[in-house]
């Protein structure tokens, strides 16, 4: 038996997993999970907790973790093994929340991406929004906390929209000011959340036009996966624009990435205990 643990310092959360594999090739088993969101916290310390959390939840030793593996940016993680690229740990961990998932759609805090996968979870192709995008976790919370709503609230309030007022701009700052704009117009708050959501929906479909996905699953990843009103104008986006994708979420997307870290910390663990056999 394998056990590797997996870390995600992301922008928004730190996440952290447990996974146990053996070696005849069946599915890696998720023994614990952890989440938190960073507020202005010291990633690195949430990042020890995370870790000291997953072990204490899965009544595992420090002494029987075979590889730390990090993602995102942990690769500053003091007590880590390794670290892999947050693109492959997304494309390794979507593949395993969902086998069915071609395609990736991992969007963050601060950008978005959309990344082509086999069925291993090898990238195949992939495209990133600019860094000034209003696709973004940041900017949606932004935009809510003026609304006055809550996070949560966000996609059944953009669901219930009648007449949605989508947002042009695709520099936030100039978005912000088109939302301050419809406010004074007096356009209703689910319409301007249904407006925003279809703005970065047609950011993300075009991203996955371009990553050459024909067909099969986009799995959507990372903070805004959970956002009902984002998969929802994704999917009306992906009729209008004649994708033959079906996007959908699953209930762990958030931890997509610490997943595939550790998964990847696990397959490099065989692979090194390999090298020093043939050595010997």
């Amino acid at each position: 038996m394998t056990y590797t643990i997996g870390i995600d310092i992301g922008s928004g959360a730190v996440k952290s997993v447990l996974f146990r594999s053996s070696d005849d090739g069946s599915r890696p088993e998720w023994l614990a999970k952890r989440c938190e969101r960073i507020r202005r916290r010291d990633p690195m310390t949430l990042a020890s907790e995370g870790y000291e959390g997953v072990l204490a939840d899965a009544g595992v030793s420090a002494d029987d973790i075979d590889y730390i593996a990090t993602t995102g940016e942990g690769e500053n993680v003091k007590f880590a093994t390794g670290h892999f690229y947050s693109m492959t740990t997304h494309a390794r961990g979507g593949v395993y929340l969902d086998p069915e998932a071609r395609a990736v759609v991992d969007i963050g805090a601060l950008n978005g991406r959309a990344i082509s996968v086999d069925e291993r979870g090898k990238v195949l192709s992939y495209k990133m929004t600019s860094q000034c995008a209003s696709g973004s976790g940041q900017f949606l919370e932004n935009i809510a906390r003026y609304l006055g709503v809550a996070v949560e609230e966000i996609g059944p309030l953009s669901q219930s929209s009648k007449d949605p007022e989508k947002v042009s701009s695709i520099c936030a700052v100039l978005a912000e000011t088109d939302v301050i704009n419809m406010v004074s117009r007096g356009i209703a708050t689910p319409d301007i959340l249904k407006g925003i959501h279809l703005s970065m929906a047609s950011r993300i479909v075009k991203l996955l036009k371009v990553t050459g996905v024909k067909g099969g699953v986009a799995l959507l990843t990372g903070g805004l996966a959970l956002d009902s009103g984002l998969l929802a104008a994704i999917q009306e986006e992906m009729v209008n624009e004649k994708v033959n994708v079906q996007a959908r979420s699953h209930a762990d997307s958030i931890y997509a990435g610490a997943i595939g870290a550790a998964l990847w910390g696990a397959y490099r663990h065989a692979r090194l205990n390999q090298l020093e056999t043939a050595a010997a």
